[in-house]
């Protein structure tokens, strides 16, 4: 099904019957609004002024639509940040971050708690049971705009309590801190600061602990808000829309306390934001890589347990990116099957109109700004539409041959200490995926304590905490493991283990991490043996008792196997890394489908899709008999097919 964002506040409610009946024109079935509202809802402290949400619900339920209703937390109004300036976050540098855009506020402060609470019981209470409301989404883009973490004085009291219930005495922390490290033992929990303002680099632990305290913190925010709306508001669900690239969280906590998942795309303005090499972003400028959403589906599907939305989706051009180009012609109607193909129940576009107005008016929405007229991505919308009314319901996602093990804090640990400057979890994990799309496999994402049993083939590109509950997955996978670089690095306290890395999986994998390099850029080592190509970025000297598939130039391992269990001693470039994920496949009996890197392959249930991202048309495989597009695959072009 199909969504869009509405903001019935933005426009005259003379607009509103017709903007109803034009989305179910479109093909419209769910909307979401209200998620920026406080200042409407409530101008002054205990003034409300409902009847204007009150009637907008009912226009668009009157019209059949079916209602997302948003907490508006995301926007804390002027006179809230007036009142309560222990609300506000601060930046690393210790300076307030004010109002007069969004996410003005820190989750460390109890006002922010209580205020929180109170707005979101009292929205609850008045539309939890309304006919027309059918779910619910807690504030809006937690950790967007760099707002996960805040270094101010309300921080600094929630980290000491957190601190104090994590360790119980200062003995304690000194030892997990490595305190005696130049004279930083403290006495009292009263001595802890902030991991800021230093001359040089924090202690390394403290700053993961902090990261820990922030990530916490946005779980339980979530919870308590996710606790009000089940309170008042039974039997519909609640979502959070998370964003693209941004893992200062753990965004998997805050999916246990949802029902489902749901992310805003963007797939070409994050073409801008992922370290992309200039070559990269100019090719995909205008269509985005063709594994920037699909990267994003599979996660969001993982975190929320099986169930994801596109919340926002890319409808032309957004207005926040560096460079903000206008999309391909076919681009939005690709972007929106491939999410469907990806398991999403809905796909949800941003934003109904494109407001003339504010910090937004360049983004563009299915409507151009102030008219009732189609834009280029509105088409396109439509199409979608008329498809899946001729396509028909589809079918159940089943479970994935490949499992990537994704960790987010092994994404803050390599931040607070990368040993080399270009080391970035994300972007690692980013070209495991997409060495996997590009042999024409689905991937499901699988948070590090799950179990992953019946996957014939797991990947963990990087583990640097290997816990107890992550070690047992492991040793329990009966299908063929590959451990990346880093992986077991580091113990719970960010100390290099006392067996060496990796660690606790230094039996399973046979090796000992002896030392490691970082290579500048156009420095490499090359790899030769069962596989070939060069590691770049980051290498290891490993001992090991398991077999060698691969050496470095020197002889030493590069690749090992140990029963079913590969370890690959660095990040590898693309050559190599293709040939690592290809001989795994075939070690697991993983049937493989390789097409050319501007072609992607995604299977649900038994329809098989394909996506051109490129310049070139694609013939599909032989057999496939299109029940969507043709057997010739234009540029920007999908099709499906039983199989």
């Amino acid at each position: 099904m199909l969504g869009v964002c509405y903001y019935p506040e933005h426009w005259d409610e003379s607009r509103w019957r017709t903007d109803a009946r034009r989305m179910r024109e479109l093909g419209i079935s769910f909307v979401r609004i209200g998620e920026f509202a406080w200042s409407r809802l409530e101008p002054s402290r205990g003034t409300f002024t409902f009847e204007w949400l009150d009637r907008a619900i009912d226009v668009l339920h009157e019209a059949g639509l079916k209602v997302v209703l948003g907490t508006p937390t995301a926007t804390p109004p002027k006179w809230l940040v007036d009142e309560c300036p222990d609300i506000i976050p601060y930046d690393e540098q210790g300076r307030p971050r004010g109002f007069g855009s969004r996410r003005h506020y820190t989750f460390s402060s109890e006002t922010w708690w209580k205020e929180s609470a109170r707005i979101v019981e009292i929205v609850a209470k008045r539309y939890g049971t309304h006919p027309g409301i059918v779910g619910w989404q807690t504030d809006n883009e937690y950790g967007c705009h760099d707002t996960t973490l805040s270094w101010g004085p309300e921080d600094l009291k929630s980290f000491k309590r957190w601190l104090r219930l994590r360790y119980q005495s200062t003995d304690q922390l000194n030892e997990a801190w490595g305190s005696v490290f130049w004279s930083m033992e403290l006495a009292s929990f009263d001595d802890v600061a902030l991991p800021n303002l230093t001359v040089t680099e924090p202690n390394p632990a403290t700053r993961l602990d902090f990261w820990r305290f922030h990530s916490d913190q946005v779980a339980a925010y979530d919870q308590m808000q996710c606790e009000i709306i089940r309170k008042h508001s039974p039997g519909r669900w609640i979502t959070h829309n998370f964003m693209g690239f941004v893992s200062d969280f753990d965004h998997f906590k805050v999916g246990d306390n949802l029902d489902l998942a749901s992310w805003d795309s963007y797939p070409i303005g994050f073409v801008e934001k992922f370290p992309f090499t200039e070559d990269e972003r100019t090719r995909w400028a205008e269509t985005s890589h063709p594994d920037i959403a699909p990267y994003h589906h599979d996660l969001y599907r993982a975190v929320g347990k099986g169930r994801f939305w596109v919340m926002e989706q890319q409808p032309g051009p957004v207005n926040w990116a560096p460079w903000n180009p206008v999309p391909k012609p076919g681009m939005v109607r690709l972007w929106t099957w491939e999410a469907l193909a990806h398991g999403a129940d809905v796909v949800s576009y941003f934003r109904w109109r494109q407001a003339p107005f504010a910090q937004e008016q360049m983004h563009a929405g299915l409507n151009l700004p102030g008219l009732d007229e189609w834009s280029p991505g509105g088409k396109e919308a439509m199409q979608v539409s008329e498809e899946l009314a001729v396509l028909g319901a589809l079918p159940e996602t089943s479970q994935a041959p490949v499992a990537l093990v994704f960790d987010y804090q092994s994404y803050w640990s390599t931040m607070i200490q990368p040993q080399g400057k270009d080391f970035r979890y994300e972007e690692l994990c980013f070209r495991w995926y997409e060495a996997l799309r590009h042999l024409g496999l689905n991937v499901d994402f699988v948070r590090p304590s799950a179990s992953l049993e019946g996957y014939p083939l797991v990947v963990v590109p990087c583990m640097t905490e290997v816990t107890e509950a992550a070690q047992v997955a492991l040793d329990k996978a009966n299908g063929v493991v590959v451990i990346g670089a880093r992986t077991g690095s580091r113990d719970r306290n960010f100390r290099i283990p006392e067996n060496l890395p990796p660690g606790p999986l230094g039996t399973l994998t046979g090796n000992r991490v002896i030392q490691v390099s970082s290579m500048r850029p156009r420095l490499s080592d090359g790899v030769s043996g069962a596989v070939s190509g060069h590691a770049i970025r980051w290498r290891e000297y490993v001992e090991t008792s398991a077999s060698v598939l691969a050496t470095f130039d020197n002889g030493d391992p590069a690749l090992t196997e140990k029963d079913n269990v590969l370890y690959l001693a660095c990040w590898a470039d693309a050559g190599l890394l293709a040939e690592v994920l290809e001989l795994a496949t075939k070690k697991a009996g993983v049937a493989t489908l390789r097409v050319p890197d501007f072609i992607r392959i995604r299977r649900r249930g038994d329809l098989v899709f394909a996506f051109n991202y490129g310049t070139e048309d694609y013939t599909l495989p032989e057999g496939a008999v299109p029940v969507l597009g043709e057997m010739v695959l234009k540029p920007q072009a999908i099709a499906a097919w039983r199989g």
